[in-house]
């Protein structure tokens, strides 16, 4: 199947899995291993939206861990995302994507952790999104910028066999699920 006859019947899912594992995201975070990742100082996440796993208690830990939280913003339809600094209570605005957003006068940080949302992925670290492809430049970019380490955010029962892919396709380095914390070889 492509991608675009994929998606409805994935955003089904996903919804289904959030009104059904309502603890997932404080399991996911239990999983994450902070001993076995590289120093990081920012750890960049998401407002989650459309029943995508909520990546704050991970945040959480992450800050914890002596990480700055920033969030995307959107800033055009076809350019890579702009991370700001974030931290609960802040204002927010919505951005290009139609996402609540950091304003602009929140500090602009570049990320060494990406916690990104997901419809699906597999287990050769691809993963299916929303479509924009936001993620995918975004990535991108900062791979090119130096080492950046992206971690996928979502229930396990989002696993699909094969994501369909692109060439313009970023690979996840790990998965974080509420069943555990799997890192791709490359």
């Amino acid at each position: 199947m492509i991608k675009h006859d994929l998606r409805p019947q994935l955003r089904l899912r996903r919804r289904e899995l959030s009104a059904t594992r309502t603890d997932a995201a404080e399991r996911a975070a239990g999983h994450l291993p902070l001993e076995a990742l590289a120093r990081f100082a920012v750890a960049a996440g998401y407002h989650p939206i459309g029943g995508e796993l909520d990546p704050w208690p991970t945040l959480r830990r992450l800050e914890a861990a002596g990480a700055r939280i920033v969030l995307p913003v959107a800033e055009s339809r076809h350019s890579p995302l702009v991370f700001r600094a974030y931290r609960a209570g802040d204002p927010l605005q919505t951005d290009a994507a139609k996402i609540a957003a950091p304003t602009a006068d929140a500090e602009a940080l570049t990320p060494d952790i990406v916690i990104t949302p997901l419809l699906a992925f597999d287990r050769h670290g691809y993963r299916l999104g929303q479509g924009g492809g936001y993620y995918d430049r975004t990535l991108q970019a900062l791979r090119a910028q130096g080492k950046v380490w992206a971690i996928g955010l979502a229930y396990a029962g989002q696993e699909i066999d094969v994501v369909p892919r692109d060439a313009h396709d970023q690979p996840l380095d790990a998965i974080l699920t509420e069943s555990g914390y799997h890192v791709f070889e490359r």
